[in-house]
């Protein structure tokens, strides 16, 4: 199916009512700030940003070591950036796909998995361990082809990535419109190695899990600068300082404090709807009780789920890079984006038309040219960077924050000596030249899928070398 990008009357009056939020975030049950850093502190570890990759970091270091002091900066508040936005696909997969993974790092492939299924099971421990109420279910994704040359690929990967030990299940068209009832539909892979949760609450719960276990925590406190002293590093912020012996920098998408950083990492920021909850017969018209998640395979693909309270997020598509690495609150509201969404939910869900829309919101992405998190010392080892998880940090971040810390207390493990931890990615070039480069890479892959994925010969040099920008 191509999706038309010219929104129709009714499309736009879905959208009438919006609010201009992230719906995770809009939760009366959100924690209070708290107090910003106003002091010359010192610490053992000292983490700056709490989203998924620096709440993760703070835990696994108190859990690991309850007398290490640890320190826990955030510019604004916890999950406030692309943890408290995203959809809520927590996938096993460390890797971006099993595909992904394997023309990269093919020898590294079972221990990949391996090491991604004990990343989400720890995940899930640790929920059940600080009860943790975030709506964490193992429903598995579903990959959906929409149009006929898809299938054959989505076909072809299955029978791969099985044969490798994914627990995945081709569906035709008949078994995956029994599950999600979509006109578009015409075949389907099943992977049950992904889990559905409320990303905020997650985090929240995170974040009074550090609390409980002695992190200290400043919000609203932005570090403006990092010195380098002889044993230790001093973090600068307006009011305050801290110094540590060891830093873990969580910034992602965020404008890095290491400038060397902003040459892997394109900030792309994504766009969200959320409906109102469905009536009964609504949910009857499609079916869809499994609660999986669902996404479509085009480069420019769409990614949906259900919540608890039996609404519909439904995300994706564009993939916007503004010139110059800009991020901005202005930015998290493009009606454009928006109502093309809201029209591509109604060609997917003609069933479901006069549904309203009640929260639309963006976030920015770290996006990186391999698609998986890269990590890295600076500062003669006393500081580490996880970045890059290009939209697969949900799961993936417990991991990089593992490695983070592995690199930090200079341990060899097999997380540190797998090629994946040891390599980088491609730069990407600066501006002038980022801009015209991303905004062609992104024309071309527009043209790849109005043409039956025939891709043209810039997409074919990306993929010789080994890079990639997508949605």
């Amino acid at each position: 199916m191509i999706f038309s990008n010219t929104p129709q009357a009714g499309t736009l009056k879905s959208l009438a009512d919006v609010k201009l939020t992230p719906f995770w975030l809009d939760d009366p049950d959100r924690p209070e700030h708290a107090p910003a850093l106003n002091e010359q502190a010192q610490s053992d570890l000292l983490v700056i940003g709490a989203g998924f990759t620096g709440l993760w970091t703070a835990l696994l270091a108190r859990q690991a070591d309850p007398d290490r002091d640890v320190v826990l900066l955030e510019a604004g508040s916890a999950a406030i950036g692309a943890s408290g936005r995203n959809g809520g696909f927590m996938d096993a997969s460390l890797t971006h796909s099993f595909q992904n993974g394997f023309n990269r790092w093919p020898a590294e492939m079972p221990k990949l998995i391996e090491l991604g299924r004990q990343n989400l099971d720890g995940i899930e421990e640790t929920i059940k361990r600080f009860n943790i109420d975030c709506d964490f279910i193992r429903s598995g994704e579903i990959n959906v082809a929409n149009e006929p040359y898809q299938v054959e690929e989505l076909r072809q990967d299955a029978q791969v990535s099985a044969q490798h030990g994914m627990r995945v299940q081709f569906l035709d068209q008949e078994q995956i419109r029994a599950r999600v009832n979509s006109p578009s539909y015409l075949a389907a892979v099943h992977d049950a190695d992904v889990a559905m949760v409320n990303p905020a609450r997650l985090a929240w719960g995170l974040r009074r899990a550090c609390l409980e276990l002695g992190v200290r925590l400043f919000e609203d406190t932005q570090v403006t600068g990092l010195e380098q002293k002889r044993g230790t590093i001093l973090a600068k912020t307006q009011q305050g300082q801290v110094e540590a012996k060891k830093v873990a920098l969580a910034t992602n998408a965020f404008p890095p404090l290491l400038n060397r950083l902003s040459l892997y990492v394109v900030p792309v920021y994504d766009y969200v709807l959320m409906t109102e909850p469905l009536s009964k017969a609504q949910r009857e018209a499609i079916g869809w009780k499994g609660r999986e998640g669902v996404s479509d395979i085009g480069n420019q693909f769409h990614y949906y789920r259900t919540t608890a309270d039996g609404r519909i997020l439904w995300g994706g598509y564009d993939a916007i890079y503004y010139r110059n690495n800009e991020v901005a609150p202005h930015l998290e509201n493009r009606p454009e984006s928006f109502a093309r969404l809201a029209e591509h939910f109604f060609q997917t869900f003609p069933q479901l038309t006069g549904l309203r829309f009640s929260h639309a919101w963006g976030g920015v992405i770290d996006t990186c040219s391999r698609y998986t998190a890269f990590w890295g010392r600076a500062c003669r080892g006393k500081a580490a960077y996880s970045l890059g998880y290009t939209g697969l940090g949900v799961g993936a971040s417990r991991f990089g924050a593992q490695v983070m810390l592995d690199l930090l207390g200079d341990q060899k493990t097999e997380r540190t000596e797998l090629q994946m931890v040891k390599s980088r990615p491609f730069p990407f070039p600066p501006e002038p030249f980022r801009s015209p480069i991303v905004n062609f890479t992104r024309w071309s892959l527009n043209r790849a899928d109005a043409n039956a994925g025939r891709r043209n010969l810039w997409l074919k040099l990306l993929d010789f070398l080994g890079l990639g920008f997508d949605s």
